[in-house]
């Protein structure tokens, strides 16, 4: 008995691949530049950050970040809490008493304004302030400086006084910072502190780097190169005068002795009696050499 064609096809298995259908998502994810591309691409590879692959146009904005003299974007942008969020938790970490006693029985004296001391402040002891170069932004903890430690942070780090910082020994071992070619730390490039002593004790300095001459691998470790600096006087500077002002002659200087002399000579006073037919007269006359 022969079965029929139409038999026969519902028999066969259905080979046929379904079409796979990607989202939205997966399409962008796939069009999207990797890291490495991106950084291939651009001339400057140290500007590319991880998040610039994810631009609408990466290529214009790496091209934009490695343009000469463009100012970068405050790297405060991607944190998650807000700018000098810090300095306003501080203040509403107050307790209500004390800001309900401030209203109560404010301060006498905020107000008062004493304009001498306001006009000494600006043109008698004014000095110029400390500004930021071209290009450089502010960021929070910018104030704090490299190498000064705080007693706040010394407490923290469980630091006794003399005591080195806890990377000593990691610089020691690895080498200075490169960030900071030109910084001076103690036990690593610099003398330590006098009473201190190199070793792996409580309070110690580590291990001093040295080669195997016993010479300092990374600067001036005993002193030896140490020179006392020369302080010069610092010259008075008058803040009142305007740079390029001319100056006055001083007409004084430039006269001889002689004419000095002669300028304060005092005539001798002659008295007279008042002449026939002269209604007014003196009766005094100085005699003239």
């Amino acid at each position: 008995m022969q079965m029929s064609s139409s038999e026969d096809e519902d028999d066969k298995p259905d080979v046929r691949v379904k079409e796979v259908v990607l989202s939205n998502k997966k399409k962008k994810m796939k069009r999207r530049m990797t890291l490495a591309d991106l950084k291939d691409y651009c001339g400057k590879p140290d500007v590319v950050e991880v998040w610039d692959a994810t631009a609408a146009d990466p290529r214009l904005l790496v091209f934009l970040k490695a343009y000469r003299n463009t100012v970068p974007v405050p790297r405060h942008w991607c944190q998650k809490r807000k700018f000098l969020q810090a300095y306003v938790d501080k203040e509403n970490a107050k307790k209500s008493k004390q800001v309900q006693r401030s209203r109560m029985q404010p301060k006498v004296g905020k107000m008062s304004i004493d304009y001498q001391i306001l006009h000494d402040a600006f043109f008698k002891y004014q000095t110029k302030p400390k500004l930021t170069s071209l290009g450089d932004l502010y960021h929070e903890g910018k104030e704090f400086e490299v190498s000064v430690l705080s007693v706040q942070l010394r407490s923290a780090l469980g630091m006794d006084d003399g005591a080195p910082p806890p990377w000593l020994f990691n610089m020691q071992r690895y080498g200075p910072p490169p960030s900071y070619p030109q910084l001076r730390i103690p036990g690593l490039n610099a003398p330590i502190p006098v009473g201190a002593s190199f070793g792996y004790h409580p309070g110690g300095w580590g291990r001093a780097p040295v080669d195997e001459y016993g010479r300092p691998l990374y600067g001036d470790l005993f002193g030896a190169q140490r020179q006392e600096l020369v302080h010069y006087e610092e010259e008075p500077v008058d803040r009142f005068k305007h740079w390029g002002e001319l100056e006055d002659e001083d007409e004084e200087e430039e006269e001889g002795p002689e004419e000095e002399e002669q300028r304060e000579e005092v005539l001798e006073e002659k008295k007279e009696s008042a002449r026939a037919g002269i209604l007014l007269g003196n009766t005094h006359t100085y005699v003239v050499r």
